[in-house]
């Protein structure tokens, strides 16, 4: 895959392989503190936002209610549950006993991934114009603000995950 179809995978291929090998190593055994969003919250957020994006551009239901990963991590199944706005409460439904283990995390985000593969290796040349309208947040931008900014995201992310402490 070539062209910004092909640089856009490989930066979402290696947002995937840093939070698997986070994952891996034991980074949701770690907190960032006591009123910070928790590395599984972190990791689930990244995915979520993933999956909106992705979807909406592709104009695909979300593999988070198509696939009934929303059960799977005990949530209702409403596409807009991406982590943005939440309270503290609700991001702390992901620490402790009910948080959502490894295999979870990790399983979700490879579903996504696997709609982000999709989506590149099918986008045309001219995409990163079309005007597209995101039905969870009432909003309208182009594929490339909504790639962009998705992207800025989920890198920022791991980065906070990349600071918690061993």
């Amino acid at each position: 895959m070539s062209g910004w179809q092909g640089l856009a995978l490989l930066m979402f291929r290696q947002v995937r392989a840093e939070l698997t090998r986070m994952v891996d190593a034991g980074a949701l055994g770690r907190e960032p503190g006591p009123d910070a969003n928790s590395a599984a919250w972190l990791v689930w957020h990244v995915a979520r936002g993933q999956d909106r994006n992705l979807s909406e551009l592709a104009g695909l239901p979300q593999v988070y209610v198509e696939q009934g990963w929303a059960a799977r991590f005990g949530r209702p199944a409403d596409p807009s549950d991406t982590g943005y706005g939440h309270t503290p409460a609700e991001a702390a439904a992901f620490r402790g006993a009910g948080a959502p283990g490894a295999a979870v995390l990790l399983g979700y985000l490879d579903a996504v991934h696997d709609r982000v593969e999709g989506y590149l290796a099918a986008a045309p040349a001219g995409d990163l114009a079309r005007t597209a309208p995101s039905p969870t947040l009432g909003t309208a931008e182009s594929v490339e603000a909504r790639l962009a900014a998705q992207l800025a995201d989920s890198l920022a992310h791991v980065g906070q995950l990349g600071l918690l402490p061993d």
